[in-house]
This record gives C-alpha cells, sequence and structure tokens, in this order.
C-alpha cells in the first residue's frame, strides 16, 4: 500500500486543478503558495483546454445547454452532451479557474451578453425553468461574482414540502429528489460564500442539508435501503448526478464555512468512503457519463482517480480531524 504522502506525490503529478487544491485542502499550505498554484488553471492543463473550446462570443458549442444544432437521437442513442456553456462553466469552477482573472470576468460578460436558454430563452444570467439547471448557475454565477439573487429567490419558492427540490415539481411531484436537491444546495452555498446569504436562503439551505442528513445521504426514509445504488458508486465529474461522495464533500465545504461539527448522520457514509479505498491507498472511478465531452480528465472506470482520491481524502481529514479536536476537548 502507498503511504499518504505517495499518494499525495501522485496528486501533485497531476493536474494544476487538483493541485492547488491538494495543497489547500490536504497539506494546509498558506493562500499564498495554493493561489500561485491555482494561477495556472487558466494558462496550462485542463483549464487552458477547456479555455481553448470556448467560442468568441463567450460561449462553449454555441449554446447554453445543448450544443448547437444538437440531434436529439444522439441523446437518445449516446447520451446527453456536456459540452454547452452552462456544463463547461461548472466545470471551469470546479477546476478553480481565478474568478477575479480578466478571463473570468471577459467570459461572465459575454455569456450574460450572448447566451440564452433554449428552454424559454431567457438571458443566461436569469435563470432557466429547472431547479437542477439553476442550481448550478447560482453556483457558478456567485462564484464568478454575478448578481443572482433572482435565480436564489425563485428556488426558495420552489422548495417542496419535505425540504429539498425536485425537477419534476412542474410536473406534479410533491417528494424531492437527491440529484436536485445537491444541486440547489451547492448554488445556496457558493451564494452564502460570495454574498453572507440571506436570512432566507439561510433556512432554506439547512432545511435542504436535513433533508439529506435524514436519510444518512443515501437511504429511503421509508424503508431505509438504498434510494439508488449509484449513489454509493463513485462518479466524476458529477455533472447534475449524485453520489454520496459529492454530498460528502458539499458538508465538508458548508461546514468549513459556517463552522458547524460533523453530523453524525454522515458516519455511515464516511465508512463507505473509507471501504472503498484500494489497496494501493488510491480511489477509482466506478463509471463515467456517456455523451459528448471536450476531453476527459480520468483514465476510465475501475482505474485510480486523482478526482475521486482528492474528494475522499479531504472529507476524511476533515472528518477524521474534527473527531480528534472533539476527543482532545473531551480529555
Amino acid at each position: 500500500m502507498l503511504s499518504r504522502d505517495a499518494v499525495i506525490d501522485w496528486l501533485l503529478g497531476s493536474d494544476a486543478s487538483i493541485r492547488w487544491q491538494v495543497m489547500r485542502d490536504l497539506l494546509d499550505a498558506p493562500e499564498s503558495e495554493w493561489s500561485a498554484e491555482r494561477s495556472k488553471v487558466e494558462v496550462e492543463g485542463w483549464g487552458a483546454k477547456l479555455i481553448s473550446h470556448q467560442d468568441e462570443d463567450g460561449q462553449w458549442a454555441g449554446a447554453a445547454f445543448f450544443p448547437r444544432n444538437f440531434p436529439a437521437s444522439e441523446w437518445k442513442e449516446i447520451g446527453q452532451p456536456w459540452t454547452a456553456t452552462c456544463f463547461s462553466l461548472s466545470q471551469l469552477r470546479e477546476f478553480g479557474l481565478d474568478p477575479l482573472s480578466e478571463r473570468a470576468k471577459r467570459t461572465v460578460a459575454l455569456v450574460g451578453e450572448n447566451s440564452r436558454w433554449e428552454e424559454g430563452n431567457q438571458l443566461y444570467w436569469d435563470g432557466e425553468a429547472e431547479e437542477c439547471i439553476n442550481g448550478r448557475t447560482v453556483a457558478d454565477g456567485a462564484y464568478f461574482g454575478v448578481d443572482i439573487s433572482p435565480i436564489v429567490n425563485r428556488l426558495l419558492s420552489e422548495r417542496l414540502g419535505d425540504g429539498g427540490w425536485n425537477c419534476e415539481r412542474a410536473n406534479g411531484s410533491v417528494r424531492s429528489s437527491f440529484a436536485t436537491t445537491i444541486n440547489v444546495l451547492e448554488g445556496l452555498l457558493e451564494y452564502e460564500k460570495a454574498t453572507g446569504g440571506t436570512a432566507e436562503s439561510i433556512a432554506a439551505r439547512r432545511l435542504g442539508d436535513e433533508y439529506l442528513l435524514k436519510r444518512h445521504l443515501f437511504r429511503r426514509l421509508t424503508t431505509g435501503k438504498p434510494a439508488d445504488e449509484a449513489f454509493l458508486q463513485f462518479l466524476h465529474p458529477n455533472r447534475w448526478h449524485y453520489d454520496v461522495l459529492r454530498a460528502l464533500d458539499y458538508f465538508r465545504s458548508m461546514a468549513l464555512l459556517t463552522g458547524a461539527d460533523p453530523d453524525p448522520r454522515l458516519g455511515e457514509a464516511i465508512d463507505h468512503v473509507r471501504s472503498r479505498c484500494l489497496e494501493d491507498g488510491r480511489w477509482a472511478l466506478d463509471w463515467s457519463l456517456p455523451g459528448r465531452a471536450w476531453f476527459q480528465v480520468n483514465a476510465g472506470p475501475g482505474k485510480p482517480s486523482p478526482w475521486v482520491t482528492l474528494r475522499a481524502m479531504r472529507v476524511l481529514k476533515w472528518w477524521d480531524d474534527k473527531h480528534a479536536q472533539t476527543t482532545s476537548i473531551e480529555h
């Protein structure tokens, strides 16, 4: 088995988008060091490669959600495409493109001027109709410095009685979904990071947190069985899909912002993540989404993934460090 230091060295040998997060989240490096590494996202590796596919009008693949002239038959035969503007912006946020960079500012402005949602021809930063899409738009907009308060207010009005959200609400659903809820929660958290949030947005986020926590991140309330076995399989990039590692990474980020202690109801998901560690100390990608993508950032299902490993290691570090502090205080 590789030592922790060896796994970290392996991660540091990956892309700049991985390296700066390893420095910040696993090595506790000072901001001056990890921010210098983060600045490389724009000019090298995956970040630069994704930027190279950007259209002159600021969009990707010529449109907001679907690539321009995308045939519906391709989605049915191959899978949903991931090359248009909304998914590219989310990936740049995940990579850590500095929102204060000129490239980021120019992109935000051009997208705001030129991109419109296919659903209703709304301006991009005015939001779409589905909660899942709007959750990610809030996350991207807040991260990149856009005022997306109107979309936040819309999402708050669309929360269901059980505390979460569901894109099928407009079609009559009264039960939340794990996937839509995590997309909205990530958006509300980015909004809170950027603006401090509002009393209403913070209250809604907490109710959404409770929706997932009551279900231990993956179980049905009615039977206690996994709501979907795929929730226990690690995916990357997640796009709009849910898994417990994505949820744990969200709760870690939330706790770092708010100072909240790890909720004991996360423990079962934490144990699952531990159990999935490979013999060499890394974590594998379990599956990946079909459909158009600009390029791949993992070696493939069944193989060690820098992204899954980074997420697993920082979630476990946060959990273990917090519990070590609690034990120390008690003694």
